[in-house]
């Protein structure tokens, strides 16, 4: 079985396609049990005209089409920064099994930062939730991706 890592790797894939198209680079793969990416997905609020675009949603929807299945019962969702408050409802409603993220999201987050949803007693799901991984590599990407937008805005 490919680790953690491997996958984060993927997902860090999908956050390099959300910068190439403007948006803030938050990427994310959804793997089945067999070790297979069913689903992929990157920011693109912006350019879809769509609050709910994010990326853990655009890889639930992706899988969801694939598998024919909204429910991704056994599926792990790895995406590069903690969900927020949409994505977290989302990730339970599909029914995954456990999510794996990077770095954490200190203004909107909701496993580490700001609340923990996915421990809520009154869900009728649990999802095994794991952070940290790459998030040294999330947290550059992340960095660079506002620091080039901030000299941007400064030249003009």
């Amino acid at each position: 079985m490919r680790s953690d890592e491997f996958y984060m790797h993927r997902a860090l894939e999908q956050a390099r396609l959300a910068w190439e198209a403007g948006e803030v680079p938050v990427g994310a793969v959804v793997v089945d049990p067999r070790g297979e990416i069913v689903g992929a997905g990157y920011n693109a609020p912006v350019a879809g005209h769509d609050p709910s675009a994010h990326a853990e949603i655009r890889a639930l929807r992706d899988a969801g089409a694939r598998l024919a299945n909204y429910r991704l019962a056994g599926c792990t969702l790895y995406v590069t920064l903690e969900p927020c408050m949409m994505c977290t409802g989302a990730i339970i409603h599909a029914r995954l099994a456990r999510v794996v993220y990077g770095a954490a999201e200190p203004r909107t987050g909701m496993v580490e930062s700001r609340a923990n949803l996915f421990a809520q007693p009154w869900h009728n799901h649990r999802v095994r939730v794991e952070g940290g991984v790459l998030a040294g590599r999330v947290a550059k990407l992340l960095k660079a991706f506002f620091a080039d937008r901030r000299s941007d805005a400064g030249a003009r």
